[in-house]
């Protein structure tokens, strides 16, 4: 029988051979040591020899002695015979004949080795498992798994799977019920009346508050920005962000809001008072910063597009439409003055350089020759309509755009004064006058009159001071109020995009510079961060080793130009690459492409997911939001149709029948309860496991070289989270998902970003969030996520940058010694290092590496804050500096070895290749994400590289079953050919239509190949 949370399948597995280990396993538990050979060969009989070497190995290998040491697999006791020996390894059928024999050498091997018994680790396996489950909130076959983990550690012997599931079952309801009093505690009986009151349905709304609040806002508007403003209010004035959950495990408190946010209202309702309030004021605890982070999400996006863009874009159509009367009185003008000139000017004669005077002598004869082509009627219109239509010469560009900025007051005016009385901003010292003036604005609204000594007449830059302080219709000593308005929002907008201001009670929007490692917690961690990161405490010797490294480069690299056809300087002496040819395709890759597509199984895609899960457990990952233990029968049925759903975005409709599995009612309840981005990402580390003990795979890469790229998306429904990108979108808003796929193929993570924003900002925390799989060291992207700023921190991170750089003239190349001569390179290194710049801030370069590495601080805030209107600030141009030694590395590495431009061209095509599979996946709907919330985006987004990551699995491993078949007949296989083998094909997998969720029996664990020359369709 299946222990609780245990499938009957998962209990077999456990402590169990589960397949043939793979050759590196077989290499690192079944080799025999001298000391192991000594003990085995003490042992008269080949039988016994080979089942005391099954026995002492496979407890390494299981943590337990086989119940019958004959069972092992064939290949295992093959491997050890041939180490034995033993020339027939079927001779291990008599071992155990003897009653006692395999008990007594299990016993000696146990007390040999070193291995206790359960009972005698039972307790302090006790407090192991509370300390994890207290503070990850694991989910029980999570917690058994790492169980497992920690008695092999310990060289402790496995104890039946009942057994430690039900200690298991028992720690972590203990640690779920500590948790729930926990925070019941810090409730007084009016705040456990409050957070009850949410789960009411009040007359006349068919939904609880709890629903209503935990709704966020949608479209893009005023009133909408007013509503969500009130929205944080309302759930502020609950109080329960000012109780002191500080004890609470971060991650548990997240978990348990999470629950609340997703969960209904009614399944709430029926748990007991401890766990219910404890689940609700989490909930709350999150929302009262969600709301926030919400409403300045909104608000960013509203002033972005809704203002200042589409007060741009109003500037250019009203130019647009007024041109053809500035063109017509421009003309006018022209002509006038044309004449004035011609009329007026001395005449010189170019033969006889005679000189006579102007062709009038008097005001009025001008006036007629004027006259005679423009009437003064309507060149006095002309003049008059130049003054109306274009910019006074004082004026600047934006002049036109903040005037038609100021028409839109009424798009702001309903919530200025909450956004000071809700949000609590905090500001650095050059954001404080900005923040100080937003405070003032709600003071000024309304009123008549306004004088110049109630505003903060430093903020009015430009055209603001004409705006403000000099409009035509205002009174003398009296200001535009609705002008200083803008104005202020213009410039606090700049600011909260940069955190000079930020949001004291936002997560997002707060103040970065809080979050960076400081004082004594900085001390405590700096020694782990640098021996992490290999950097070293002061920033001397690292420098002069960096500095040697370029200067050798240099030279090396100029030593071979003469040599190198591959690149050119023009007269400039800027470096220019000939154009990468392509790879050639030898006939031999033709053929095993072709042969090894047709050997492909044709199968429907839930077939795929079903198959992958039966390989790889992955869908054991799909825990219960609620902690239950209790798993529904055919659950790995019920998530591939909702995988299916999801990542094909085809919806429910297609994947439901008559089954209980794939009924309506199911799918919407497992949609709820199990489908959430920590299970995917839990599912996809299995995957990216899986995929990596693949032979194939391995021929591949060694799953250390990764890219980053970004897929588009439209986004056709309102959403605060997609932006507009005419270029992606066309009129409408979008999403991009940036993800990230190592040289295996394996997707290893991703993030969802609104629109399209610099790839750069983010790369680092992508590379940090991975969802599983070896820690990359060389990064490709693609140029736009390049900066100096950037290579700097991926440098001190400890990844090799390998961007691909566009129009390589034009990036600079740069050098450390200016009387250095290095040849062809001499004028294209023409930018310099500062070493001192770096040393002088290596202090505070050290601590920001440190807190993105640790997690204290999202690097995506840490840039921004680095970056002032486009500048860098001077810690941030001292990090650019560091940064410009590796890019400068790199550009030599690229002009030097073609081996390595092409690497990147490869990572980069494999990216393009799983981009391509899965917009053939995501095919419904046009290919378009109807998600409106960024969680619902992140949810849909992660089903969809789950079922990518399977696909890929699902073709590498029967490409290398079909390798070996073909390997096997005969065929020509070369090393070089099977490297070029793509796993992105699809010619044989349906994901159209109504879908198939049977799994055939599959007693070899695999479908039988098709014939080699069977033919494939792309």
């Amino acid at each position: 029988m299946a222990v609780e949370f245990l499938s009957l399948e998962q209990a077999a597995r456990y402590g169990a051979f589960h397949g043939v280990p793979s050759r590196t396993e077989l290499e690192r538990y079944f080799f025999l040591d001298d000391a192991d050979l000594e003990a085995v060969q003490a042992k008269r009989r080949a039988h016994n020899r080979l089942g005391y070497a099954v026995q002492l190995t496979s407890v390494r290998y299981l943590g337990r002695f086989l119940p019958d040491p004959r069972q092992v697999p064939a290949e295992v006791a093959a491997y050890l015979a041939e180490q034995l020996g033993i020339g027939d390894p079927s001779c291990l059928k008599a071992y155990g004949e003897r009653d006692g024999t395999a008990r007594t050498h299990a016993g000696e091997i146990q007390e040999a080795g070193g291995w206790r018994d359960f009972a005698e680790v039972r307790d302090e396996l006790s407090v192991w498992l509370d300390a994890r489950a207290w503070t990850t909130g694991d989910g029980p076959k999570a917690l058994f798994d790492a169980a497992a983990g920690w008695l092999r550690e310990r060289r402790v012997l496995l104890p039946g799977a009942s057994r430690l599931a039900r200690l298991v079952g028992t720690v972590r309801e203990t640690a779920s019920q500590r948790l729930w009093d926990t925070l019941h505690g810090l409730l007084n009986v009016g705040q456990r009346a409050v957070l009850d009151s949410l789960l009411t349905v009040a007359p006349g709304e068919r939904v609880s508050e709890l629903d209503r609040l935990r709704r966020g806002p949608v479209r893009v508007s005023g009133p909408q920005m007013k509503w969500s403003l009130q929205r944080a209010e309302e759930i502020a004035d609950f109080g329960m962000g000012d109780l002191d959950v500080s004890g609470i495990p971060p991650r548990r408190l997240a978990e348990l809001s999470r629950y609340g946010v997703d969960g209904k209202a009614t399944l709430l309702r029926r748990h007991a008072d401890s766990r219910r309030l404890a689940t609700l004021l989490a909930t709350t605890v999150y929302l009262t910063t969600r709301a926030v982070d919400d409403a300045l999400d909104l608000l960013e996006v509203l002033i972005a597009t809704k203002l200042l863009a589409k007060a741009e874009r109003e500037t250019v159509k009203e130019k647009i439409r007024t041109l053809p009367r500035v063109e017509r009185a421009s003309a006018k003008l022209a002509t006038a003055f044309q004449v004035v000139f011609e009329t007026t000017s001395e005449l010189v004669d170019t033969d006889t350089g005679e000189v006579s005077g102007p062709a009038v002598a008097s005001f009025e004869a001008m006036w007629e020759r004027i006259e005679a082509v423009v009437p003064r009627r309507e060149l006095a219109a002309a003049i008059a309509a130049l003054f109306e239509l274009t910019p006074p010469l004082d004026s600047d560009a934006d002049e036109a755009w903040r005037s038609m900025l100021v028409t839109r007051f009424g798009t702001v005016r309903p919530f200025l004064k909450l956004l000071v009385t809700v949000v609590d901003f905090g500001a650095t010292p050059e954001g404080l006058p900005v923040l100080a003036a937003l405070k003032t604005l709600p003071e000024l609204m309304g009123r008549k009159k306004v004088g110049p000594t109630e505003i903060d007449t430093s903020l009015l830059v430009g055209s603001w001071r004409r705006l403000v302080l000099a409009a035509p219709h205002l009174e003398p000593g009296t200001v535009d109020w609705k002008a200083y308005t803008f104005c202020v929002l213009e410039q606090f907008h700049r600011m909260l995009r940069r955190r000079e201001v930020f949001a004291k009670n936002s997560s997002r929007w707060g103040d970065p510079r809080a979050k960076l490692l400081a004082g004594e917690a900085w001390e405590r961690a700096k020694p782990t961060v640098l021996a992490s990161l290999g950097l070293p405490a002061g920033a001397g010797e690292h420098l002069a080793a960096r500095s040697a490294l370029l200067d050798g480069t240099y030279r090396e690299v100029a030593g071979r130009v003469p040599d190198n056809a591959q690149i050119v300087f023009d007269d400039d002496g800027r470096l220019h690459f000939a154009a990468l040819e392509p790879e050639p395709e030898p006939a031999s890759l033709l053929d095993l492409r072709a042969a090894v597509n047709a050997m492909l199984p044709r199968v429907d895609l839930p077939e795929v997911l079903l198959e992958v899960f039966s390989w790889t457990g992955a869908d054991q990952a799909f825990t219960s939001v609620t902690g239950g233990e209790a798993r529904l029968k055919d659950l790995h049925v019920t998530i591939a149709a909702l995988l299916v759903a999801h990542g094909c975005n085809v919806g429910y409709t297609p994947v439901i029948s008559g089954i209980d599995a794939l009924k309506y009612g199911r799918l919407s309840h497992v949609d709820q309860t199990y489908l959430r981005l920590a299970t995917y990402r839990a599912a996809n580390a299995t995957l990216i496991r899986a995929q990596s003990s693949i032979g194939l795979a391995s021929a591949w890469g060694g799953g250390l070289v990764a890219s980053v790229d970004g897929m588009r998306f439209v986004v056709p429904v309102p959403s605060v989270y997609a932006r507009p990108n005419p270029k992606y979108f066309g009129r409408r808003g979008g999403a991009t998902w940036l993800n990230m796929i190592n040289d295996q193929a394996a997707g290893l993570g991703g993030k969802v970003v609104a629109g399209t924003p610099r790839d750069s900002l983010y790369v680092l925390d992508v590379l940090y969030d991975r969802d599983g799989g070896k820690r990359p060291e060389m990064i490709v992207t693609d140029t736009a996520s390049y900066s100096d700023i950037v290579f700097g921190l991926l440098t001190l991170a400890g990844f090799a940058y390998a961007p691909q750089l566009a129009d390589l003239p034009d990036q600079k190349m740069w050098r450390i010694d200016r009387a250095a001569d290095y040849g062809a390179f001499q004028d294209a290194a023409r930018g310099r290092v500062d070493l001192v710049r770096i040393e002088r801030h290596w202090e505070d370069i050290l601590r920001i590496i440190g807190s993105i590495h640790t997690g204290a601080v999202r690097a995506y805030d840490v840039i921004r804050m680095l970056s002032r209107e486009g500048r860098p600030t001077p810690l941030g141009d001292a990090i650019a500096h560091y940064g410009r030694i590796a890019k400068t590395l790199h550009i030599l590495r690229l002009a030097d070895e073609p081996a390595y431009r092409r690497q990147i061209k490869v990572q980069a095509n494999l990216q393009e290749g799983r981009h391509a599979l899965a917009r053939k996946i995501f095919h419904g709907r046009a290919g378009q994400l109807y998600q409106r919330y960024q969680d619902g985006m992140e949810d849909q987004i992660g089903a969809l590289g789950l079922v990518l990551n399977a696909l890929v699995l699902f073709n590498t491993r029967y490409m290398d079953a079909a390798v070996t078949r073909l390997r096997a007949d005969g065929f020509e296989v070369r090393e070089r050919d099977v490297a070029r083998l793509s796993p992105f094909v699809r010619h044989h997998i349906n994901m159209l239509g109504r879908y198939s969720f049977s799994l055939p029996d599959l007693p070899g664990g695999l479908r039988p190949l098709r014939a080699a020359d069977a033919g494939a369709e792309e």
